[in-house]
C-alpha cells in the first residue's frame, strides 16, 4: 500500500535535492573547509529527513531544515575528532550557522568552483571536482562523459578533495591578478555541466533537464559577481542560444531534427535575445575569447534564420578566429561544414582532411557524419555509406542514430 505520506517526503527531498544540494554543499563546505565531509553530513541529513518528515510533515523551509541537521552532524565530527583549535570554535560556528539558516543563508557555489580550479589541485580533475560537488553529478556519469573508469575517477575526486582540506584552499573570488587562469577553469566546468543536461534533448530527464537550468543560473552569477569579464558573458550566451533551440531538437515523435530543417517558431526568442545581449555586452571590451567566438557562430545562425540567408563567410571566419585560439578538432569538423556551405563539398572535404589527422577523431562520430554528409554532396556514394556506418555504430543516442540511417539509406544507389 503506498503512504502519501512518504511520498510527500522523498518528494521533497528530491525537490531539494535538484534545486539546493549545490548551494547546500557550498556553504557548509566553506564553513567547515572540507568538501568531503560536507558531502557526508548532507547525505546524512537526507537520509533523517526522509524518516522524520513522513512522520513529522515536510518543514517549510525544508534547505534551513537540512542545513542544520547537517550542520550539527559536522560539528559533531569536529569534536570527536578534536579538530578544532579551541573548545568554543564548534559552538561560535555553530552560532553562525544558526543565524544563516534563520534567514536565506549565502550562495557559496562560485566560491567552491574557485577553490576547485586552485593552482593546487591538477588541471585534469578540477572541471569534474566541480560538477560533482557543486552540480551533483555522480562519479560514474563523469567517468562516463570522459572516458575513464568509475574507480579511476571516484579516486582521483577523493583525492582532490583531500587536497582542498588539507592544504586550507580558501573558499573565495580570487583575486584580480589570480583570475584569468582560474576562471578559463571554471567557465569550462559550467558548460561541461551544460552540455551534459544538452543531451537530453527533449528535456524528459529532471535530474539532467535541472543540470542545464544550473549551469545557465551559474552563468548568470559570474557575470553578475564578474560583470568585467568578457567570456563570462561570452559563455552565458553561448548556453542560452543553445538552449532556446531545445524546443525544436526533437518531433513530437521524438525524431531527431538538425538545425537547418527546425522549426524556428519553436526557438524560445525571450531567451535568444537575452543571449544577443549578453554577448553584446561582452564585446564592450574588445577582448575576444572562445566562448565570445562560439556564442558569436550560433548569433550568425539566429540571424540566418531572421533574414533566411546565413552569412557562412562570417561563420568561415569565426571558426578561423577560433582556431587560431584553440586546436579543436570539433572547431575543424565544423569549420570544414561551414566551408563546403559556401565553396561546394569538395572544398568542405578538403578542410576535413586537417580533422582527420587528429587521432582523436577516429572515435567522435560527428567527424563521421560531416564525412559521409560531404562525400554523399560529391557524389562519392560508396564511401559516404561508409562513414554513415561509422557514424551510425558510435552513435548512443536512439533518435540521432535513427536519422543517419535515414540519411543513409537516402543516398543514390550506384549500379
Amino acid at each position: 500500500m503506498v503512504n502519501p505520506a512518504n511520498d510527500g517526503a522523498y518528494a521533497a527531498a528530491e525537490a531539494v535535492a535538484l534545486r539546493s544540494r549545490g548551494k547546500l554543499i557550498a556553504y557548509l563546505a566553506a564553513r567547515f573547509g572540507d568538501v568531503a565531509a560536507a558531502e557526508d553530513a548532507l547525505s546524512e541529513a537526507f537520509a533523517s529527513a526522509l524518516s522524520v518528515w513522513p512522520k513529522q510533515g515536510c518543514p517549510d523551509n525544508p534547505e534551513g531544515w537540512l542545513l542544520t541537521a547537517a550542520r550539527r552532524k559536522l560539528i559533531d565530527q569536529i569534536r570527536r575528532n578534536r579538530e578544532s583549535s579551541s573548545e568554543d570554535e564548534p559552538e561560535q560556528l555553530a552560532d553562525a550557522m544558526i543565524a544563516d539558516a534563520e534567514d536565506e543563508f549565502p550562495d557559496r557555489r562560485l566560491a567552491l568552483l574557485f577553490a576547485c580550479s586552485h593552482p593546487a589541485i591538477d588541471p585534469a580533475i578540477r572541471a569534474p571536482l566541480m560538477l560533482q560537488v557543486v552540480l551533483g553529478l555522480e562519479a560514474a556519469q563523469i567517468a562516463s562523459a570522459l572516458l575513464v573508469s568509475p574507480t579511476a575517477m571516484a579516486q582521483r575526486l577523493v583525492r582532490a578533495k583531500t587536497k582542498i582540506r588539507e592544504a586550507g584552499i580558501p573558499f573565495r573570488i580570487p583575486e584580480r591578478n589570480e583570475l584569468p587562469d582560474r576562471l578559463e577553469s571554471v567557465l569550462d566546468s559550467i558548460y561541461a555541466a551544460f552540455a551534459e543536461g544538452w543531451v537530453d534533448a527533449t528535456g524528459a530527464d529532471p535530474a539532467r533537464r535541472e543540470l542545464a537550468g544550473e549551469a545557465i543560473f551559474l552563468g548568470r552569477m559570474l557575470t553578475q559577481l564578474l560583470p568585467d569579464e568578457p567570456e563570462a558573458w561570452g559563455l552565458l550566451a553561448l548556453m542560452l542560444y543553445a538552449e532556446a533551440r531545445r524546443p525544436a531538437r526533437r518531433t513530437a515523435e521524438g525524431e531527431f531534427v538538425p538545425l537547418r530543417s527546425q522549426d524556428k517558431t519553436l526557438w524560445d526568442w525571450g531567451m535568444i535575445e537575452e543571449a544577443e545581449a549578453a554577448l553584446h555586452y561582452a564585446s564592450r571590451t574588445r577582448c575576444i575569447g572562445r566562448y565570445q567566438l562560439e556564442a558569436a557562430i550560433q548569433s550568425a545562425h539566429v540571424e540566418g534564420a531572421r533574414t533566411g540567408s546565413v552569412s557562412w563567410a562570417t561563420i568561415v571566419s569565426l571558426y578561423d578566429a577560433l582556431l587560431r585560439l584553440t586546436s579543436s578538432p570539433v572547431a575543424l569538423i565544423n569549420r570544414a561544414l561551414a566551408v563546403a556551405e559556401l565553396q561546394g563539398p569538395d572544398a568542405g572535404l578538403a578542410a576535413l582532411e586537417a580533422a582527420g589527422a587528429d587521432r582523436r577523431v577516429e572515435s567522435y562520430q560527428p567527424y563521421w557524419a560531416a564525412r559521409a554528409n560531404l562525400l554523399g554532396r560529391a557524389g562519392s556514394y560508396d564511401a559516404a555509406r561508409h562513414a554513415y556506418q561509422l557514424a551510425i555504430g558510435l552513435e548512443s543516442d536512439p533518435a540521432v542514430r535513427e536519422y543517419l540511417r535515414r540519411c543513409c539509406d537516402g543516398l543514390p544507389k550506384v549500379s
